[in-house]
């Protein structure tokens, strides 16, 4: 350990306050380069409006998007998102993403708005998202974000870190849910409080791009303050195209230059840095995992499970409905049908994922298997919309939290699992692991 070596949550902090080092455990005002919020910007906005400002500090900062309750289900619902377009307009905010666009994350993610090394605040506590592209993503809560609003800073203690060292290859039909679900088993829902979460390894180089959102999200669970995973090339790729496209142009010299320039920005830890904790894990150990009723760290293998009806899969999220998500689905299900008794709900994390799967023709053969596809948004994740579980039912899901009333009642067991678990156990009936289809 070297006393001039520096975490990636140490830098990320340094220079988002305008200074040259930060210790752990410092308090520092941050100005972040972008805050995020949702459908609960109208909140924030009545707690802004108590500072006797009439303008947000930095319009061009936030982004805010309408994804936990879309189309409104009632009157109040529609009523705060007409007083969001408003406040929106009124503003001048034009990072603002209507209803059917999708998931905050994924959104802001796919519209390439931050960068890596960059500093992220969100009214949404699966914020550490932001760690798939090195970037440092927190969730704050709702009188914080109006702070922001108002004054463009925050202040923040700088968090100590963690390091997970993976390595090894995943065994078939073992994804970045089941890496997560066994971290968070294995240390604890609270393993990683208030903690920078950092993830290292040849295992995470391998891992897909959408893959590594769903690690870096779910570090969440674990009570991370943010995560880390180191950013590449690939990262550096598809953040420049997509900025290049937002300009209205794919040119390939910009495309390189915008390249270069997100490479010179991105921030790695030193060796040398201070960590709180390392742990090391071989991949190849883990098989798919299920987190049951009621806690996230609450973990087994799927095999451990056997004769538990479902009567709700859930296919979505801003964890697990990406288009690397419905793949799957769409091989295990394609020229079959769900089990009886069993219904499948399908919400893509955002109108780019299902534009893509309906391109590929995934939901016409999703939709003859018996799936139901929703509006991108959270959908039931949060328990107040399409696809809320009844009294007494079991849901096999692919969202990030099985807390005791999640999907609406309190009287439902929630089980979390990868999207090819979930794909597997609608089509059979019961939880079950996708190496129990036979592939055709």
């Amino acid at each position: 350990m070297s006393p001039s070596a520096q975490t990636f949550a140490q830098k990320a902090l340094a220079r988002a306050s305008g200074r040259r080092s930060v210790e752990i455990g410092e308090i520092v005002d941050a100005s972040p380069d972008l805050a995020l919020s949702h459908d609960n910007s109208a909140a924030i906005r009545q707690i802004w409006l108590r500072f006797g400002r009439d303008r947000v500090r930095f319009p061009e900062r936030l982004a805010i998007t309408l994804d936990h309750a879309v189309p409104a289900p009632t009157p109040l619902h529609a009523q705060n998102h007409a007083e969001i377009r408003r406040f929106v307009a009124e503003q001048e905010i034009t990072n603002f993403f209507d209803v059917g666009r999708g998931i905050c994350h994924q959104v802001l993610s796919e519209e390439a708005l931050l960068a890596p090394g960059q500093l992220i605040l969100g009214a949404d506590s699966h914020t550490p998202h932001f760690g798939w592209m090195g970037g440092f993503g927190s969730g704050i809560g709702r009188s914080e974000m109006a702070v922001i609003w108002a004054t463009g800073e925050l202040w923040l203690k700088t968090p100590e870190s963690l390091r997970i060292e993976l390595d090894g290859e995943l065994q078939s039909w073992v994804t970045a849910k089941d890496i997560a679900l066994h971290l968070i088993g294995a240390l604890g829902e609270d393993g990683g409080l208030y903690r920078c979460i950092e993830i290292h390894g040849t295992s995470v180089e391998a891992l897909s791009l959408e893959s590594r959102m769903t690690l870096a999200n779910m570090m969440a669970e674990m009570g991370a303050k943010t995560s880390y995973l180191t950013p590449d090339e690939q990262v550096f790729r598809y953040l420049a195209e997509r900025r290049v496209e937002r300009r209205g142009a794919r040119d390939g010299t910009e495309v390189a230059e915008t390249e270069a320039g997100l490479a010179e920005g991105a921030l790695y830890p030193d060796a040398g840095a201070e960590y709180a904790e390392t742990h090391r894990f071989d991949v190849a150990a883990i098989h798919p995992q299920v987190a049951c009723p009621h806690r996230v760290d609450n973990t087994v293998g799927v095999d451990a499970l056997e004769d538990i009806s479902v009567d709700q899969a859930f296919i979505g999220t801003c964890t697990n409905g990406r288009l690397e998500d419905l793949e799957v689905a769409h091989r295990l299900l394609k020229g079959r049908h769900v089990a009886t008794g069993t219904r499948l709900l399908i919400i893509p994390a955002s109108s780019e994922v299902l534009g893509q799967a309906l391109k590929r023709g995934w939901v016409e053969d999703l939709m003859a298997a018996g799936a139901v596809f929703g509006t991108p948004g959270c959908g039931p994740c949060m328990g107040n919309h399409l696809g809320v579980l009844a009294p007494g039912e079991v849901c096999i899901s692919s969202a990030n939290r099985n807390f005791q009333g999640r999907m609406g009642t309190p009287d439902a067991d929630i089980y979390l699992a990868s999207p090819a678990v979930v794909a597997a156990s609608a089509l059979l009936g019961h939880i079950a692991s996708p190496a129990e289809v036979r592939e055709p």
